[in-house]
């Protein structure tokens, strides 16, 4: 079974059932149900999301993304910082980068002040970091591969007159 394929057709839409993906990648279900619990097993399916455009919802929601400049530590370099970032139930995301900033972290929150008090009280006082910098995120255009908000209504169109 070409397991790049099956990656890919689930990375598009989770929502696919075993019996699509048989039929898209020309294999039995039996094959395709036994892959992705591999997959799933060994971590590189680590979980299905889904994408919510927050502006046509009822609730309020701010993102937050967040460089982190830190030195690393003696013994375990950057591995413990992360984790003692990435455990906040806030940190949506987190990467470790090349750069000027040694991590990016997205985070959260109800309001810029929720965001503003997690990287006050919790992200800058860990030991080695040296910076934050944070960027809040004003509007959504794409997330993960899928536009958001992007449609045209027939009434926008531009009027051509003759």
């Amino acid at each position: 079974m070409n397991q790049e394929k099956l990656l890919k057709a689930i990375e598009s839409n989770a929502r696919y059932s075993t019996e699509d993906l048989a039929r898209m990648l020309e294999e039995s279900e039996e094959n395709v149900a036994a892959s992705i619990k591999e997959l799933e097993d060994n971590k590189t399916i680590c979980g299905y999301n889904t994408v919510i455009n927050y502006d046509k919802s009822p609730f309020e929601t701010v993102t937050a993304v967040i460089e982190v400049g830190c030195t690393p530590r003696r013994d375990t370099g950057y591995e413990e910082i992360a984790k003692e970032i990435y455990s906040y139930d806030e940190v949506s995301t987190m990467y470790l980068m090349s750069g000027k900033s040694e991590f990016i972290v997205i985070i959260k929150g109800k309001t810029m002040k929720e965001v503003a008090s997690f990287v006050t009280h919790h992200l800058a006082p860990i030991d080695n970091v040296t910076r934050t910098e944070t960027y809040f995120v004003l509007k959504q255009y794409k997330v993960e591969g899928i536009e958001i908000g992007g449609e045209r209504k027939e009434d926008e169109r531009l009027l051509f007159k003759l």
